[in-house]
């Protein structure tokens, strides 16, 4: 037998794993696809931001400021990283001696405008607006002494927390403190409770975990403040 176009090529896939568009109309789809998931998403954490009194157009701008915002990091202290090292050695009567080496750089201490001043300063806007009072700095402190027992280190990049669950946390605290602020309560003990308990209460671990920058509000906890201010709006 002969084939025109060469034997059949074996098909190694399932036939029921295939894409129904190919070349450019796959990628097309591709991209209305990741377009419409970020429409979606935006217009979620706008609703969320809305939520709190806000005017959408500035929503819109605190959505920006932070998401853009977290690529900066304004340093604010600077500290001696010290490390042993046994990699060196010296041989004497033919015996190896491992010699341990100090090695020391320098680590900044830095502050995240998107994860940390931005959060904050709307944090200190809606307890003055909302009129929180006491209830904020009660389930700040709550939120704080709960996230610090979830946050891990985690050498070379500094404290990490769950995601979710500051948020859970907040939405919980808020309800018992202030059910009829729940929204803003939940915000801001979400926001300055995670920035408290992750971040500035582990700040003396950071010198052991040798990371180069440990960022406040920053890199493994800039998810946890986030995520937790926009979860926190939502479930109220």
């Amino acid at each position: 037998m002969v084939w025109r176009d060469g034997p059949p090529r074996r098909v190694t896939r399932p036939p029921f794993l295939y894409w129904p568009l190919a070349g450019p109309f796959l990628l097309a789809a591709v991209f209305l696809a990741v377009a419409l998931a970020v429409f979606l998403l935006v217009g979620v954490l706008t609703y969320a931001l809305a939520s709190l009194g806000i005017a959408p157009w500035i929503a819109a701008l605190l959505l920006l400021a932070v998401l853009l915002g977290s690529a900066v990091n304004i340093p604010v202290a600077r500290y001696r990283v010290s490390a042993v090292q046994m990699e060196p050695y010296v041989s004497v009567f033919g015996i190896r001696y491992f010699v341990p080496v100090l090695r020391s750089r320098s680590a900044v201490v830095a502050v995240n405008l998107g994860g940390a001043l931005v959060p904050a300063a709307l944090s200190v806007y809606l307890i003055i607006h909302d009129r929180l009072g006491w209830q904020a700095f009660a389930a700040i402190a709550i939120v704080g002494v709960l996230v610090h027992l979830v946050a891990r280190p985690v050498p070379g990049l500094g404290i990490a927390v769950p995601a979710l669950l500051p948020g859970i946390f907040a939405v919980l605290t808020a309800f018992l403190f202030h059910p009829a602020a729940m929204a803003g309560l939940a915000y801001v003990s979400g926001t300055l409770g995670t920035l408290a308990g992750a971040d500035l209460a582990n700040l003396g671990k950071v010198r052991r975990l040798g990371a180069p920058v440990a960022s406040i509000g920053g890199a493994g906890t800039f998810d946890g403040v986030f995520i937790t201010g926009i979860v926190a709006v939502l479930l109220t």
